[in-house]
């Protein structure tokens, strides 16, 4: 597992039960913490403590999309899932997907995601992708326009790593995990479960709540939908290339 943090004090907290719910996974993991620019000092203490978890602590920030890149090199696992540092997995999520990716030798294998509310409760998310397998590039077809409800939860899907460090984030200050989403399932056939898998916490300080955010997202979204459309597109006539 990935995650990129700066370590601001309204997530510390965040962090940690981030770290409880990999606790409580029925299966063996390993998590790479990429600490972007901040004092690696203010790691919460269940981190830096448990053996499982390895920091890659930045020397400046980076952003997002950097310091998870940079984070997947330190990655010795051979599957990966990313995660943001105020979020939550379910209790079986790993141990669910894990089970399909090797009962199947699919590329990835994702979930549908709650939403966690300030209160505690938590309310489903279906992406609009369907339950059941798709083949490369499939997941994409499911994003109408860049405008539109994201196919997938990126942070829902489990895959291999090879597969991962062959689509990684780019350079987007936001929106870098529809990118890795959308390269992910553009080149391997996967699964996505009708369960959910990822607790999408709700708070004042989540970057979508941001004054800034609607500056870059509609050119974020409009860059991820067009690497979705041309990568389909290459593979797509890589393959009629190859049957000659």
């Amino acid at each position: 597992m990935v995650t990129a943090t700066r370590l601001h004090d309204d997530r510390l907290d965040y962090l940690t039960a981030m770290h409880v719910s990999l606790t409580r996974q029925a299966v063996p993991w390993e998590a790479v913490i990429a600490i972007d620019g901040a004092d690696p000092a203010r790691l919460p203490a269940p981190l830096v403590t448990d053996p499982r978890i390895r920091t890659l602590a930045l020397p400046r920030p980076v952003g997002a999309a950097c310091a998870r890149n940079l984070a997947l090199t330190q990655v010795r696992t051979p599957y990966v899932n990313w995660a943001d540092d105020d979020d939550e997995f379910t209790d079986d999520a790993m141990a669910t997907r894990l089970n399909v990716l090797e009962s199947t030798g699919v590329g990835w294998c994702a979930g549908w995601s709650e939403d966690r509310h300030p209160d505690g409760s938590t309310s489903l998310w279906r992406c609009p992708t369907p339950p059941g397998l798709h083949e490369a590039g499939d997941v994409w077809t499911y994003w109408k326009r860049p405008s539109d409800t994201i196919p997938i939860g990126p942070t829902t899907i489990l895959a291999r790593t090879e597969l991962v460090r062959a689509a990684p984030m780019g350079g987007l200050v936001q929106g870098e995990d529809y990118m890795a989403a959308v390269g992910v399932t553009s080149l391997a056939p996967g699964i996505l479960l009708p369960v959910p898998v990822y607790r999408y916490r709700k708070h004042s300080g989540q970057m979508t709540k941001q004054a800034t955010y609607d500056q870059l997202e509609a050119a974020s979204r409009e860059h991820a939908w067009n690497y979705g459309r041309s990568l389909r597109a290459a593979l797509q006539t890589g393959e009629a290339l190859a049957r000659g």
